[in-house]
Formats: structure tokens, C-alpha cells, sequence
């Protein structure tokens, strides 16, 4: 698990530090702040639109294989970026560097489900979310000082020695799946697996551009959900989809899938309603949000393994139920806020909300792997993805639509609080109702 949790770090870390580096590349390349944002939506793309093809592709694949060469390339095209010449050439290193990353992504739970009894889980997912985040907490400044002190080119390849480090532990401690996939270590993927990608990928990619845009024309913006909208009209009906429409139809999985989507919903607090609060409401800097967002991290990162043996012995369901209910009552305690509000106001209402992001976070995905029939762990895993996804494009859209209709900034703040915390508290629901028996 420690090996995962590592290689999904630096997976992440590909945004997150990829972040601080934006304004260099724009001063130095002669960018626009807007144009810069596609350096981190060209990796982020991949990620959701080919989360479901490369899940029905994985389950055929040799997981090893997979997990060394899909890391490996995420390391060589991070050199290419950082001696890239153009910005041009950086977004399209980018993009196929979030193929890669979307490769290892699609085998995350399926190793997870070979490796990992049963019974143990939730704890295996609850050390992986410990590790990720205590390792967040020290990336995000590392980001910031790379980029002041060494420019951005470094960011892109200060990462590499734990990268080399987790091909290491990963070839060392991932067995081959290479009898399951009928001896093909990476077997090229199948027409259907190719059709899905054009399909499926080419709707999530013109629904997020949609969101993306939402500010901009609305003509473009529906021009692209129309498009979004008539693709997977098609997808549905192939053949390939029939797998995964059988998957998400099933109740317990479904509805799990659903939590998931709902539950990532909050992090519409701090990436947009919080910032906007803090900085013209508050008039303060936004340093004093990434103090007060430590708390957070530390309190998810501390509960987090009690979270997962608890999700273990009473199920993953209750467990993370309540901690929907919790991040549904942090979310409102936000509403108490006002202008004069200080770091310690803002700092034990965000430890609030992180003690239930942990409670709930590995015992969904948990959740979602116990619903999974044998062999498709893959395809679930791609489903989850997409859920994850389009929930943290939801939650900042619900924010931002608040803020916009209401009259004044505080009123845009509490309103968004309140329509996120109702979409917390419906996951709270969904969780519940989607209880079932493990499959055989």
C-alpha cells in the first residue's frame, strides 16, 4: 500500500505543483493568464475521458506491466516538459502525459482488489489517503519554492527521485496478473476499447470544456454539451457500453457510484467559495486560507486510518455516512462567518470538514469495490474516476452559480454553502440506500 500511495501522490502532484508554475511560464513564454490555464487542464482531461476505456482495457492487461510503464512514461515526458521550447509543445506533452497517468489510474483498484483481502480494505484505501495527504502537505510549499528559487522547468522533474524510488518498491512488490491476461503484458487495446475512448472520452472532454466555459459564450457552451450530449447518445448504443451501463445500473453499485460524485461536490468550498470570501470579503490574503487549510489536511490525515478500521469491522457504508453527515455540518458552520472572521475561525471549521472527508473518503471507495463483481474492477474503477471527476467540476460550478445570482458577496457565500452542504447530505442518503452483500 505504501507503494501506491507514493505512485498516486505523484500522480497528483502533477496538478498541484504543476500550479505554482504557471505564472513563470506565462511571463517567461509570453502566455496569457487564461492560456496558462490549459497546462493543467490538457493533464486533467485524459484523466476523466479515458477513466472508463482504459478500465475495460486494464482488466486484460498485466498490472505490473502496466504500473511500471505508465509511471515511467508520466517521468520521461516530465524531462520533455521541462526542456521543452514552446508553449505549444508543453500542452502537448502534457495531454499524453495524462494518458499516461490515466493508465495507472485505471489499474489503482484493481491491484487494490488482488493485493488486499476483503476484510482489510477500507484500512488498505485509509493508509493510502494517510500518505497522500501528510505527502501533499510537504509537495504544495515544495511546488512554490522550486518554482521561486530553481523556475518553473524545475517543478516539472523535482519529483523524479521518488518516482524512480516508486518503480523500485512497485517492481518489486506488485505480482504479475500476466495468467490472468491470457501471458499479454500490455495487449493493444481492442477496436471497442478505442471506439469507447473516442466516444466517451470525447463527450467527458466537451462537457468540462462546457463547465470550463460556463463564464464565456453561452452559444459555445452549448455547442459543446449538444456535442457531449449526442456522443454518449451513441456510446449507448454499442455493444462495449452494455458492460458498464450493466455496472452502474445495478442499486448498490450505482448508488454508490452517485455518493462518490456527491460527496466530491465540497470541494467547491475551498476552491472557490472560501478563496472568494477570504480575499473580498474578508480583504485578506490568501496565505491566511493556506494556514487555516493545514488543519484540514492534518485532521483527515490523523483520522484516516481509524476511519478505515472502523469501515472494516461495522462495514464501510455507516462509516462513511457519517461522514457525510459531518462534512455536511462543517460546510454549515460556515455560515456563522463574517467579515472580521480570523485564521482560528476559519482553521477549526476546516478541521470539521476534514475529520468527515476522512471518514468517508476510503470507505467509499471501499464501498464501491465491495459492489464490484469479479473481473470488472477495472471498469469500476474507471466509473469512480468519472464520478470524482465530474463532482469536483460540479462543486465549484454550484458555487459559483450561487455567488452570482445572490445580491451581495456574503449572501453569494452563504448560499453556495448551504446548496453544497445539501448535496453532502444527499450523499449521506445515497450511501445508506445503496446497501447490498458483497458479490461472490
Amino acid at each position: 500500500m505504501f507503494t501506491f500511495a507514493l505512485a498516486t501522490l505523484v500522480i497528483a502532484s502533477e496538478s498541484t505543483m504543476a500550479a505554482f508554475a504557471l505564472p513563470l511560464i506565462g511571463a517567461d513564454l509570453d502566455v496569457s493568464v487564461g492560456a496558462t490555464a490549459w497546462i493543467l487542464l490538457a493533464y486533467a482531461l485524459p484523466l476523466a475521458a479515458l477513466a472508463i476505456p482504459l478500465g475495460r482495457w486494464i482488466d486484460s492487461a498485466d498490472l505490473r506491466t502496466v504500473f511500471i510503464w505508465s509511471l515511467s512514461g508520466v517521468g520521461l515526458v516530465s524531462v520533455l516538459t521541462a526542456v521543452a521550447p514552446s508553449f505549444g509543445l508543453i500542452i502537448v506533452l502534457r495531454a499524453v502525459q495524462g494518458v499516461a497517468a490515466a493508465a495507472y489510474l485505471a489499474g489503482y483498484l484493481p491491484i487494490v482488489t488482488k493485493t488486499v483481502r476483503g476484510d482489510q480494505r477500507a484500512r488498505a484505501m485509509s493508509y493510502i489517503a494517510t500518505i497522500m495527504t501528510l505527502g501533499s502537505m510537504a509537495v504544495t510549499p515544495l511546488g512554490g519554492l522550486v518554482a521561486d528559487t530553481l523556475g518553473w522547468r524545475a517543478v516539472f522533474v523535482i519529483k523524479l527521485p521518488l518516482l524512480v524510488a516508486v518503480l523500485v518498491l512497485g517492481r518489486r512488490t506488485i505480482p504479475t496478473t500476466r495468467a490472468a491476461s491470457g501471458g499479454a503484458g500490455m495487449p493493444g487495446p481492442s477496436v471497442g476499447v478505442v471506439v469507447d475512448a473516442v466516444l466517451i472520452g470525447g463527450a467527458i472532454t466537451a462537457g468540462l470544456l462546457a463547465a470550463n466555459r460556463a463564464d464565456g459564450s453561452w452559444l459555445l457552451v452549448a455547442a459543446l454539451l449538444a456535442t457531449s450530449t449526442a456522443l454518449i447518445w451513441c456510446w449507448l448504443r454499442l455493444r462495449t457500453s452494455r458492460p458498464v451501463i450493466a455496472l452502474v445500473r445495478s442499486r448498490p453499485f450505482g448508488l454508490t457510484a452517485l455518493s462518490l460524485l456527491l460527496l466530491s461536490a465540497f470541494t467547491g468550498l475551498t476552491s472557490f467559495s472560501l478563496p472568494y470570501f477570504v480575499s473580498d470579503v474578508m480583504g485578506e490574503s490568501l496565505a491566511l486560507l493556506g494556514i487555516a487549510t493545514l488543519f484540514f489536511a492534518g485532521v483527515a490525515a490523523a483520522v484516516s486510518p481509524f476511519a478505515g478500521h472502523l469501515a472494516d469491522r461495522l462495514g464501510p457504508r455507516p462509516v462513511a455516512a457519517t461522514g457525510a453527515a459531518i462534512i455536511g455540518a462543517g460546510l454549515l458552520s460556515m455560515l456563522t462567518l463574517s467579515p472580521e472572521a480570523t485564521v482560528t475561525d476559519l482553521a477549526w471549521r476546516l478541521a470539521v470538514v476534514g475529520l468527515g472527508a476522512a471518514l468517508c473518503n476510503a470507505p467509499t471507495t471501499t464501498a464501491l469495490l465491495n459492489t464490484t463483481p469479479p473481473g470488472q474492477a477495472g471498469i469500476a474503477g474507471g466509473v469512480g474516476n468519472v464520478a470524482r471527476t465530474i463532482g469536483t467540476a460540479l462543486g465549484p460550478a454550484i458555487a459559483a452559480a450561487m455567488w452570482s445570482i445572490s445580491s451581495t458577496d456574503t449572501a453569494g457565500f452563504r448560499s453556495g454553502v448551504v446548496a453544497l452542504a445539501a448535496v453532502t447530505l444527499a450523499a449521506c442518503v445515497t450511501i445508506l440506500a445503496g446497501s447490498a452483500k458483497t458479490p461472490a
